[in-house]
């Protein structure tokens, strides 16, 4: 929300400086993002004092050598009026008059400005020129010529009390704060909101409360008004409506000042009945709709128009303001007139009762909507608006009639109407006031400080809850009557809060705990995956989080030959915010693959893994298992790209996964071993399992063809792997034996065997290093060969053995009985043969 600091002071004076004013706001939870200057020191633009001012047109006489420019004689406080060539719209029509007051903004030789005719906004010097034959040196400005909109059609009309001579940015220059305000808080989403919440801040009187409005112009209220019929079919959904009739206004541009502060509170002026509408629901918070009275119809038999507030029926239809038909379910609720609906309630409203030019009678809506009940139609029709956000955030039912009065009074002022004495009004969810009793002592013992209790009636009383103060069991109490724009407190520690926030966190004095830190247990879970994090990211590896909740079909795609996965077997939510996050995930790898296609939109190389949690119903239970996964993806090529003529650009595969695998084993002190795997996502061929000492880690491999091309990844291997993180968190942390290193030389051999084509490698290699124990330090395989040599059937492995002792040199007959003994093993259990005899 986008609060000008002009309009603030319109409530509450202001003494500090605009960075100490965001500060208290934010420490008090008011948190300001930015601060927007507009012309003052600060702004990307500031208007120079100088050279930017006020400045009053006398007279538009005619160019000699155009008919689309004209000369205008501009007084700005200068020794002698300035003539200007100008092309404004607004002024060819004035073309000849000489005894003019009209005040604009003026900008001498010298000013930087903005290219009212560049695209985008692009800053220019102001230099004299001759246009069309006629000497200009100066400018009369634009709204984006200032940077205060993209409007660069017409120059700035001023108000006529523009002090003529004064610098355009002491008398326009302003400040906008920009909100974000998380919570059901509507009543800090208006100006006097604010304004409200910084008297409290500053200890400054709040002035000119325009909820007064009643006690200033007094009108009766009535449920039953002779302009229309109010009815409340729904009022668990709708506490309040109310409506005022405006007869014989003008419809026409509002009042440069009123566009000014819309669109500095980030709104686009549209009409003065809309931007009035507008302008009080920011002043106020509350939201309203103005009605072409004309095109309210009566309900059958009656002659008055009728307002029904009801639910919709069934797949009933509308065209909104936005010019789409929109179709609602019973559960949504709407304004309708006597013979359909005219309006969403607290959305937006209806195409056919929409103000025009022609219009001459309002009907003004002042209404107050069940917030959870705003929230649904919006999600569900997917429709923002101004005033949902308000009404999703639980506006004050207080509001309505002061609101409408407000507006209603300001359309008779700047559009000419007249005001009905009788606003309508419908209330059958009135609330009695709420009290709450707060002890004093709990301040004290729930803030940790000591606040003077002269100051927290203050801090209250400013945020207008009414404290009486009174004794129970001869103890000070506060009972304290609670707002109705504050539904939000309902108990003492609310009132503790609100007295904190406002007296200031930052005031509290820094203390120690006065006990000792309790001792620091550790979390192998949490150690073991930030050890794995750190593992991942030392192998070039970057971690992303995807969402939990998944489209079933990104999960089908993961088994090309099917069957699609059964919808009955996943956790689905009741409400989802659309049809792809409906399912609670089972598998880490769709999330994973769609992110590295995102990505590869941007860069060739992508490397990523994921810790997360996925969700495996129970049977019996209520709540899911949710076990943590650990999915990785890669592809792309290995090695950037080089101006190396010799530099040979490939790409990642099954084996740079398998070595990252392997850091990642080692890293925390395990050894894996790799079998051939299935997994219909994978490649046949080209995937492993991975096991931990018998425990089965998960899988990895390339990517199958099809499903690379469901997640219309591009051409090239793609790997994955997607492990059981608590099995691994299992193994991980086990005492781990250190050996000393040997002072004698080691000595190295070759072994050459050849076995059956289905004996894996890594069967051999630990019979060789089981056998060679304790003597055999290391066993690794340098070479495969199948041909000829071996015969059909069989393979050849050949393995590097080192052989070293701690406490001695190892003589050639030691090394012979061992590795004797590794080949009759081989021999005996899985039928090897040395190579070549």
């Amino acid at each position: 929300m986008r609060v000008p600091l002009s309009w603030l002071k319109d409530y509450v004076d202001i003494p500090i400086p605009i960075p100490q004013l965001a500060e208290r706001l934010t420490l008090a939870g008011l948190e300001v993002e930015t601060v927007t200057y507009i012309g003052l020191p600060g702004a990307e633009l500031p208007w120079e004092p100088d050279k930017i001012v006020v400045g009053e047109l006398r007279a538009i006489h005619p160019h000699p050598n155009a008919d689309r420019l004209v000369l205008a004689e501009v007084e700005y406080g200068g020794p002698a009026p300035e003539v200007v060539v100008t092309g404004a719209p607004g002024l060819l029509a004035r073309r000849g008059q000489t005894d003019l007051h009209i005040k604009v903004a003026f900008a001498l030789e010298g000013a930087h400005l903005y290219d009212g005719h560049a695209p985008g906004f692009q800053v220019t010097k102001l230099k004299a020129t001759k246009i069309r034959g006629v000497p200009s040196r100066a400018m009369v400005c634009s709204e984006k010529e200032l940077g205060i909109s993209d409007q660069h059609e017409d120059i700035i009309y001023l108000p006529d009390d523009a002090p003529v001579g004064v610098p355009l940015a002491e008398y326009l220059g302003d400040a906008v704060l920009e909100f974000d305000i998380k919570g059901p808080f509507a009543h800090l989403y208006s100006v006097f909101g604010i304004a409200r919440e910084v008297a409290a801040l500053l200890d400054q009187p709040l002035r000119d409360d325009p909820r007064q409005v009643l006690a200033r112009h007094p009108v009766s209220v009535a449920p039953e008004p002779d302009f229309v019929a109010l009815e409340i079919a729904d009022p668990d959904l709708c506490p309040r409506y109310s409506a005022a009739f405006i007869g014989g206004v003008r419809v026409g541009p509002s009042p440069f000042w009123m566009q000014m502060r819309l669109r500095l509170a980030g709104m686009r002026p549209i009409s003065n009945i809309v931007d009035i509408t507008n302008y009080v629901m920011l002043e106020l918070g509350q939201p309203l709709h103005a009605f072409d009275y004309h095109r309210l119809r009566p309900r059958p038999g009656e002659r008055r128009p009728a307002i029904i507030v009801r639910r919709a029926r069934p797949n009933e239809q509308m065209t909104t303001l936005d010019g789409f038909l929109r179709t609602f379910d019973g559960e949504m609720l709407l304004i309708t007139d006597g013979a359909g609906p005219v309006a969403v309630a607290g959305v937006m409203g209806g195409l056919e009762s929409e103000i025009t030019d022609a219009t001459t009678d309002i009907l003004l809506e002042s209404a107050n909507f069940h917030f959870l009940s705003v929230r649904r139609t919006s999600r569900l029709l997917g429709l923002t608006s101004e005033a949902a956000q308000r009404f999703g955030r639980q506006v004050d039912p207080e509001l309505t009639v002061p609101a409408a009065l407000r507006a209603a009074l300001l359309m008779a002022e700047l559009a000419g109407g007249t005001v009905a004495p009788v606003v309508g009004d419908v209330y059958p969810g009135r609330q009695p006031p709420r009290t709450v009793e707060l002890n004093p002592a709990d301040v004290t013992r729930i803030l940790g400080v000591e606040i003077p209790p002269e100051d927290v009636v203050r801090i209250l009383t400013a945020l207008e809850f009414a404290v009486q103060p009174t004794t129970s069991s001869n103890q000070p109490i506060y009972r304290v009557t609670v707002p109705s724009h504050r539904p939000d407190v309902t108990r003492p520690v609310d009132l503790v809060e609100e007295i904190g926030r406002v007296w200031g966190y930052d005031r509290f004095p820094p203390t120690l705990l006065r006990d000792e830190l309790p001792p620091q247990r550790p979390n192998v879970r949490l150690e073991c995956a930030e050890r794995v994090r750190d593992l991942l990211v030392g192998c070039g590896l970057d971690e992303v989080i995807t969402y939990s909740l998944v489209d079933l079909e990104d999960e089908g795609k993961l088994y090309p030959q099917g069957p699609a996965p059964d919808p009955a077997r996943y956790l689905r939510l009741r409400n989802p915010l659309s049809a792809d996050r409906a399912y609670l995930r089972q598998t880490l790898l769709p999330s994973l693959l769609r992110t590295l296609r995102e990505n590869l939109r941007f860069q060739e190389r992508v490397a990523i893994f994921e810790i997360g949690a996925v969700y495996l119903p129970v049977e019996g239970e209520t709540l899911p298992d949710e076990p943590l996964r650990l999915g990785v993806a890669m592809t792309g090529p290995r090695e950037p790209r080089s101006w190396l003529p010799d530099r040979q650009t490939t790409l990642l595969g099954f084996y740079d996964l398998k070595g990252v695998v392997e850091a990642l084993l080692a890293g925390l002190g395990l050894s894996g071993t790799f079998e051939r795997g299935q997994h219909p996502a994978f490649h046949p061929g080209r995937c492993a399992q991975v096991s931990v000492n018998g425990h089965v880690l998960g899988v990895m491999g390339e990517l199958h063809p099809l499903v690379r091309e469901a997640f219309d990844l591009p051409e090239g291997p793609v790997v994955a792997l997607e492990f059981d993180l608590e099995v691994l968190m299992g193994l991980w942390g086990a005492p781990r034996r250190m050996t000393p290193i040997s002072l004698h030389p080691p000595v190295y051999e070759d072994l050459a065997v050849v076995v059956d084509e289905e004996t894996p490698a890594v069967r051999v290699r630990d019979l060789i290093a089981q056998t060679g124990a304790p003597l055999l330090h290391s066993v690794v395989l340098f070479d495969v060969y199948r041909g000829e040599q071996v015969g059909p059937g069989k393979k050849s492995l050949a393995y590097r053995l080192t052989y070293q002792a701690g406490d001695r040199t190892l003589t050639d007959s030691e090394v012979a009985r061992v590795r004797e003994k590794i080949v009759r093993r081989l021999e005996r259990e899985i039928g090897a043969t040395l190579r070549g005899g």
